[in-house]
């Protein structure tokens, strides 16, 4: 277990830098705004400018990037990840990174991180065009990643307030 959480952190915290392993030949010279692979679009923010933007939908893109890559919602909304690539993904809590008493969830519906890491691909992969679904009734921070591109960075936060 103490691999699982080093290699966990070692992704968020490779992610968190702006640094994608394996994105290769989009955009050009190293370090600029104008990357497709920037996460810091302010295009949908709904303010405090700490990152997190006020919406309910998150894409799953080809680029192995969740888009908005963190989001803040309101206890009870349902949010909603949508395939719009062509790459198969998930939405995968960390067990042990969301608020105690929450909900687990992970596409697919398990309950546990262990099993949706188990039953992937043939269970819980949103294929193109797929969507999943959850609805946060605890509030607090939920991280989560993508089973097959968690060590490209694909890793996402869900704040409910």
């Amino acid at each position: 277990m103490t691999d699982d959480i080093s290699r966990r952190r070692f992704a968020v915290a490779l992610a968190s830098t702006g640094i994608g392993i394996g994105l290769a030949g989009c955009g050009g010279g190293g370090g600029s705004t104008d990357s497709p692979t920037d996460t810091a679009t302010p295009t949908e923010s709904g303010g405090g400018g700490d990152g997190f933007e006020q919406t309910n939908t998150v894409d799953m893109t080809d680029e192995l990037t969740f888009e908005p890559k963190q989001i803040e919602v309101e206890a009870g909304t349902t949010v909603t990840w949508e395939n719009v690539g062509s790459i198969g993904h998930s939405a995968t809590a960390y067990e042990d990174e969301i608020p105690d008493g929450a909900e687990y969830f992970a596409s697919g519906g398990f309950d546990s991180e262990q099993a949706a890491v188990d039953a992937y691909p043939d269970e819980g992969n949103v294929t193109e065009g797929g969507t999943y679904e959850h609805t946060f009734e605890t509030t607090g921070e939920y991280e989560y990643y993508c089973i097959p591109h968690e060590m490209n960075g694909m890793v996402g936060t869900v704040r409910v307030v």
